[in-house]
C-alpha cells in the first residue's frame, strides 16, 4: 500500500476497489484533448484513450497524539448505483489491519463531504444493524455539508444518511464543524465548496511539510489541465473557481498533492503547465 511522510505525519492509502470509468463521463475528454496531456499516461488514462483511471481509497493520517481517516469510500453490504446496484463485499477492515491500524485505534474520522463513496465505512453491519465501525472515534462531518443533505430529495443520498451518518449521531459520536476547523497542530480543514456545498480538502502542515487531501474538489488529474471540465459539481461554477484558486495555491510549491479518487501513484506536485496546471509524480 502507498504510503508518505509530511514531516511527523504519515499518510496511507487503503484501497477499496479501483474505479475505471468510461471518458464520456467527462464530457470534454476525447482521446484527441487527452493525448495532448502526455503526462497523463500510463497512470491515469488507459492506452486506448477509454477509459478515465480511478479509485476509491481512505486515506490513513497518522500524526503525532492523532490517528485520523479521511473519508471511508463505500463500505460492505451496500447496494449503490456506484457499483452497479450490488453490495460490496471488501477486505477493507483487514487492510486497515495490516497497516498496523485498528477499529478500537482511530480517534477521528473526517468526510471531506457526504457522497455516498466518502461515508460508507462510519458503519459496518453488525447482527442486522449498522453500527459504527469506529468506535471510540469523533466523526468530524461539516455543518454545513450535513444541514443541506439531511433534507435533499433523493432516495439514495437519503438511504446513505440512514445507513452511514445517523448511526454515529445515534452513537453520540458526532462533532459538527465549520469549513476552517482545526483537528491538530498538524492537520486542519480548509473550504473547497463547488462540489457540493461544505466540501472540504484537509490540509497538513508538518516540520516545514506540507500535503493535502483533495477530496472531491477534483476527481482526475486531467482537471488540472482543463480545471473547467467538470465530474458531478453540484454548483459548476464554484468548483470551477475553487479548482482554478487551489491549484494556482499549490503550484510550484513543496506541497504533496494527494487525490482522494486519483489512480496509483495518487500523488505528485502540481506544476504550472501553460495556462494551466499539471501533476508531476
Amino acid at each position: 500500500m502507498l504510503s508518505w511522510q509530511v514531516g511527523r505525519v504519515k499518510i496511507t492509502r487503503i484501497v477499496e476497489m479501483d474505479l475505471p470509468v468510461p471518458v464520456e463521463c467527462v464530457r470534454q475528454a476525447t482521446a484527441a484533448e487527452l493525448r495532448k496531456l502526455a503526462w497523463l499516461y500510463p497512470h491515469f488514462v488507459s492506452e486506448d484513450d477509454s477509459i478515465l483511471k480511478l479509485s476509491v481509497h481512505a486515506l490513513l493520517v497518522e500524526a503525532p497524539g492523532l490517528r485520523l481517516v479521511v473519508d471511508t469510500c463505500v463500505g460492505n453490504d451496500r447496494p449503490r448505483e456506484i457499483t452497479g446496484g450490488e453490495p460490496l463485499a471488501t477486505p477493507f477492515l483487514q487492510h486497515l489491519d495490516e497497516a498496523g491500524w485498528s477499529r478500537d485505534g482511530v480517534d477521528a474520522v473526517v468526510c471531506t463531504h457526504l457522497h455516498v463513496d466518502h461515508v460508507g465505512w462510519n458503519t459496518m453491519l453488525e447482527n442486522g444493524k449498522w453500527v459504527p465501525t469506529f468506535p471510540k472515534a469523533r466523526y468530524l462531518i461539516g455543518r454545513q455539508e450535513y444541514e443541506f443533505w439531511r433534507t435533499y430529495d433523493d432516495e439514495e443520498q437519503q438511504t446513505m444518511l440512514g445507513d452511514s451518518i445517523k448511526p454515529v449521531f445515534d452513537a453520540g459520536l458526532v462533532q459538527l464543524v465549520e469549513l476552517d476547523h482545526v483537528i491538530s497542530p498538524e492537520i486542519r480543514l480548509t473550504p473547497s465548496i463547488g462540489h457540493t456545498p461544505g466540501h472540504v480538502s484537509v490540509m497538513i502542515e508538518s516540520e516545514g511539510e506540507r500535503a493535502v487531501i483533495t477530496g472531491d474538489m477534483t476527481h482526475h488529474p486531467c482537471q488540472l489541465a482543463h480545471p473547467d471540465w467538470m465530474f458531478g459539481d453540484s454548483d459548476p461554477d464554484a468548483a470551477v473557481l475553487t479548482r482554478w484558486r487551489l491549484f494556482a495555491e499549490w503550484a510550484d510549491r513543496p506541497t504533496l498533492v494527494i487525490g482522494t479518487h486519483f489512480a496509483a501513484p495518487t500523488a505528485g506536485r502540481v506544476v504550472r503547465d501553460g495556462a494551466a496546471f499539471r501533476l508531476a509524480v
